[in-house]
């Protein structure tokens, strides 16, 4: 039986996630857990992730779940949502810069914040931060988690700081807020979403599925 293992550093949304893929799962066995050599073992990782990076760089430091992360990504699909999508890239802006996993080339940037009230004409171009609600991914390029899922289909998303990938072809989808930013990114064996499929209904369903099912190849 094969395994799925979702990394527990204290600071994903792992219920509601760790459920989606339960249904998605067929006989896969989903894995939550921090332990570093029992999910080096397992089949497929997640990366979930809500709150700042800093913490969440310093958790998987502390529980050199940092190192593990780099060794399986070497050989197993990887998924990172969310936050756990952000620390894929090199380095964040929040928290006054934070140096994160580097497994994407790129950074992570705070969307502009709104115009202040003596700008009216700017506030169709500033919109309010976080970014939170739903929103349409155009799919960049192929990839085998888009399977079956429409393009231009809706997420959930709940954010303030965005992935900004130096290479446009680990772009794998965008949204507008209100300019063109990374929802999905993908390099080789990696994926990353910044939206919560867990949240997203029967197509973030589907990319879970998709995911569980992908054996890293083809992207």
């Amino acid at each position: 039986m094969e395994t799925i293992g979702v990394i527990d550093y204290g600071m994903g949304n792992l219920h509601s996630l760790a459920k989606s893929l339960e249904r998605v799962a067929g006989n896969q066995r989903i894995f939550v857990s921090y332990d570093t050599k029992a999910l080096l073992e397992c089949d497929r990782l997640v990366l979930p992730g809500v709150g700042g990076v800093r913490a969440c760089m310093d958790e998987l430091r502390r529980l050199e779940l940092d190192q593990m992360v780099l060794e399986a990504a070497r050989k197993r699909p990887l998924l990172g949502v969310c936050l756990g999508m952000q620390v894929l890239l090199e380095r964040s802006d929040e928290n006054g810069g934070v140096n994160a996993l580097g497994l994407i080339p790129g950074s992570v940037v705070r969307f502009p914040d709104p115009a202040p009230e003596t700008e009216p004409e700017l506030h169709h171009e500033r919109l309010k931060v976080p970014h939170m609600g739903w929103n349409q991914v155009r799919q960049t390029r192929p990839h085998p988690v888009w399977a079956g899922v429409p393009d231009n289909s809706w997420f959930y998303f709940v954010h303030s700081y965005h992935a900004a990938p130096q290479n446009p072809a680990h772009i794998l989808g965008t949204a507008d807020y209100p300019q063109p930013f990374a929802a999905a990114v993908a390099r080789d064996n990696i994926v990353g979403f910044q939206f919560h499929p867990e949240k997203s209904q029967d197509v973030g369903l589907k990319l879970l599925a998709n995911f569980v099912n992908w054996n890293g190849e083809g992207a």
